[in-house]
């Protein structure tokens, strides 16, 4: 979903997105959903104070009518009924409501406590629960294998690294196509991945990945490339930068191709794929997996630390102290 237009948003939400940008270095995804999110709170407030009409809000109408005035009669209960809209009429996840409910946490901390424009902030006491944690979905080893044994085409030499470097690197959909051939160096087996807010890492490159790459070049295009392009890795049938569409629709076909379509997986699931192989099989630890994903906080990390349970009837058995102790009076 594209992000709204700019001139469609209050002016205090537009600056909020500035200052996003240019002070907190927020990633463009982010102030996109932002954006979306803002302008959906503010278009249902709008409605329900009559300050305007649905057929307004429909018709693509700006919010002119949030002024400072407005935004100081905003209170905790009207963003309540909000969240309540956006799960009981949109059918939003609690996973997405509390993305919702931190955009506006920062919104009106920006405004209140950054900027002073109004006095009270709605969202000091705003509490919203807890998602329920949930394993997350991967594929097994077998079935990652399967995975890069079903490539096959006119771009399968592509795909075929693309595939690889998700399973072996866990690189985000958009981190992947971003990787330009002067962040790698093959030699050194390294790799300069730019992610959420710009913020570059490091990623060592194992076999697999390197002698990938190595194919892919071999036939990657050279001729017809253009400005930036010409440092894109990935190369589309346009001869352009490949888009995540176009990745997206390469994975989804692949998975189709081992029988996992439609059940749940996607190209995040390679995200996890990754991680959790790392975990099981190549003995990383959870801070060597935040690092390689890229996360900001451990605690986003560990959720992928879960083990199947042989692993865990394993170490329960390799306990030092699982040694039966007889009692003192035998």
């Amino acid at each position: 979903m594209a992000a709204p237009d700019r001139a469609l948003l209050p002016q205090r939400v537009n600056e909020y997105l500035d200052y996003l940008f240019n002070v907190k270095n927020s990633a463009k995804l982010t102030i996109e959903e932002y954006a979306r999110d803002l302008r959906l709170f503010f278009a249902f407030y709008a409605v329900s104070k009559h300050l305007c009409t649905p057929d307004e809000i429909e018709a693509g109408a700006p919010l002119t009518c949030i002024d400072d005035a407005v935004l100081s009669d905003v209170r905790v209960g009207d963003i309540y009924d909000f969240l309540t809209y956006c799960g009981s009429d949109r059918g939003n996840s609690m996973t997405t409501r509390r993305r919702k409910s931190s955009a506006l946490r920062g919104f009106f901390k920006y405004v209140c406590e950054h900027m002073g424009y109004i006095e009270s902030n709605p969202t000091a006491n705003l509490q919203i629960g807890s998602d329920k944690k949930k394993l997350p979905k991967y594929l097994t080893l077998d079935q990652s294998r399967a995975l890069l044994a079903a490539v096959q085409g006119e771009n399968a030499v592509r795909d075929r690294c693309i595939l690889t470097i998700f399973l072996n690197c866990g690189l985000r959909l958009a981190e992947l196509c971003a990787l330009n051939l002067s962040g790698i160096d093959l030699n050194e087996r390294i790799m300069r991945v730019v992610g959420k807010g710009s913020k570059e890492r490091l990623l060592y490159l194992n076999d697999a990945v390197v002698e990938s790459i190595k194919a892919y070049l071999a036939v990657r295009p050279k001729d017809g490339l253009r400005g930036a392009d010409r440092n894109a890795l990935f190369i589309s049938r346009l001869n352009k930068r490949i888009g995540r569409q176009a990745v997206q629709l390469m994975v989804y076909h692949y998975l189709g191709a081992i029988g996992l379509q439609g059940q749940q997986y996607s190209v995040h699931k390679l995200r996890h794929t990754a991680a959790t192989l790392l975990y099981q099989y190549g003995g990383a630890d959870v801070l060597v997996l935040k690092d390689m994903l890229g996360h900001e906080n451990l605690s986003t990390t560990q959720i992928y630390t879960h083990v199947n349970n042989e692993q865990l009837r394993r170490a329960v058995d390799n306990n030092p102290l699982n040694t039966p102790q007889q009692d003192p009076k035998d």
